[in-house]
């Protein structure tokens, strides 16, 4: 039961001491001791300590005097049946938990109002536990991330476990992902009167790979990701002159398994989170896939469009190879010297020469994408003219979701899918809180 504090630091205080007898009793002579053992002997104490300081703590926040409960199902004041006890694995070690049981006669249910209070469900796991354990499953495989909790956390935490885990929560992050995107719909945002948009410069870019679904095969994520645009001084690839560069920083993320309609809400919301909708100046640079500019043209008409500079110089390489399927130095030649009128934005240069070869399959690439093809204007406009953010983001999902003999169940993908972008966009805290 509750403690006061100079009782409490006293019996504290003598556990510690207790715990350090001990130390000093069985470590050896100090001559023979290695700092392996030394670093071994620290960390057990430690976790001993912690484990102390926790229950303490726990045995001190529990509350025995009855409380006013009322039935949720019928309101009739409850009172104390009996006291029952729990072990809880939670951050500082496994503790034991006395709460106060209530329960309802008329309705036939049992309450526990310190379970409530502290976030307690059915599982063994404190909620503090259960975040890591979801945190680090979204980083790697759950095999391994049981190993890490072995070897670096010095807890025994089955795989099994952190998958239960990583399915119960993950259902609650998505669930509550969904109603923020609901929240935010298009229809319900009010943007700000003309010349009142904010000045700080926004990005963004999708993409999509492919994840593996039991039952249905191979099926399409797609990944957006939204970012601030930030200017660096670097040598210019071609010319070698330093030049200012933009970059993305604080990059978020969103990833969606479905139709284009089921990713466009998500990546709405993410563009609001990051305020993208207020900025006065934004880009959006992607490959030519039609779904992408289709969907910037209705959610971002502000928006500068970009086609990946990497992208349209692999078209640009393959149309050289299609004018000179046989001379391979030729087309290397020819590839090379339209580089430039690429970068310059002079798309006739280009499109001429394949048109009169025939080549409408390879010129109607550059004729679509001419507007969006303004490379130098654009890098002296301070915009990124390449999608590597968005490039580098797909290969991320695709570590965690596509690696050696993985198959996911759709909602099993699902899950994973929100959980690692807010693991790699750096929010999963505030999700984990906000979804609470």
């Amino acid at each position: 039961m509750p403690q006061d504090t100079e009782s409490l630091k006293a019996e504290m205080m003598k556990e510690a001491e207790n715990l350090i007898d001990m130390v000093l009793k069985d470590k050896g002579p100090a001559e023979g001791i290695k700092l392996s053992e030394i670093e071994q002997i620290a960390v057990q104490v430690g976790m001993k300590f912690q484990q102390m300081i926790a229950q303490r703590l726990v045995e001190d926040g529990q509350v025995e005097k009855e409380e006013e409960v009322i039935c949720p199902g019928c309101g009739e004041r409850l009172r104390v049946k009996d006291y029952r006890s729990r072990r809880i694995e939670t951050e500082a070690g496994e503790v034991e938990v006395r709460r106060a049981y209530y329960y309802c006669q008329r309705c036939q249910a049992g309450f526990f109002p310190l379970d409530k209070r502290w976030g307690l469900t059915r599982s063994v796991y404190s909620p503090e536990r259960a975040r890591q354990m979801v945190w680090l499953s979204s980083l790697v495989p759950y095999e391994q991330a049981a190993q890490v909790f072995e070897r670096i956390g010095h807890h025994s935490t089955p795989s099994a476990s952190i998958w239960r885990q990583a399915q119960q929560h993950g259902e609650r992050l998505k669930e509550h992902s969904e109603r923020q995107q609901d929240f935010v719909r298009v229809e319900r945002i009010v943007l700000p009167p003309p010349g009142q948009d904010h000045r700080e410069r926004k990005g963004g870019s999708m993409d999509g790979g492919m994840v593996h679904i039991r039952g249905e095969g191979w099926k399409e994520m797609k990944v957006g990701a939204v970012f601030d645009i930030d200017l660096r001084l670097e040598h210019d690839q071609r010319t070698g002159e330093l030049v200012e560069q933009a970059h993305g920083t604080n990059i978020a993320y969103t990833g969606v398994l479905g139709s284009v309609d089921e990713f466009a809400p998500a990546l709405w919301a993410l563009a609001v989170a990051q305020d993208v909708p207020c900025a006065a100046q934004s880009s959006v640079t992607a490959d030519g896939a039609e779904w992408i500019w289709n969907l910037v043209a209705d959610y971002f008409p502000d928006s500068i469009q970009i086609v990946d500079w990497y992208h349209a110089c692999q078209h640009l390489s393959d149309a050289a190879y299609a004018l000179y399927p046989d001379d391979p130095d030729q087309a290397l030649s020819w590839f090379r010297r339209h580089q430039t009128p690429l970068f310059l934005g002079t798309i006739h240069q280009i499109t001429h020469p394949l048109d009169q070869a025939g080549l409408p399959d390879h010129s109607r690439y550059f004729h679509t994408h001419k507007r969006r093809m303004q490379y130098l204007t654009f890098r002296e406009e301070g915009y990124p003219i390449g999608s590597g953010t968005v490039e580098s983001s797909i290969k991320q999902f695709k570590a965690r979701l596509t690696g050696p003999g993985m198959r996911w169940s759709r909602p099993g993908a699902e899950r994973m899918l929100v959980t690692r972008s807010a693991v790699l966009g750096c929010n999963f805290d505030a999700l984990w809180d906000k979804a609470a």
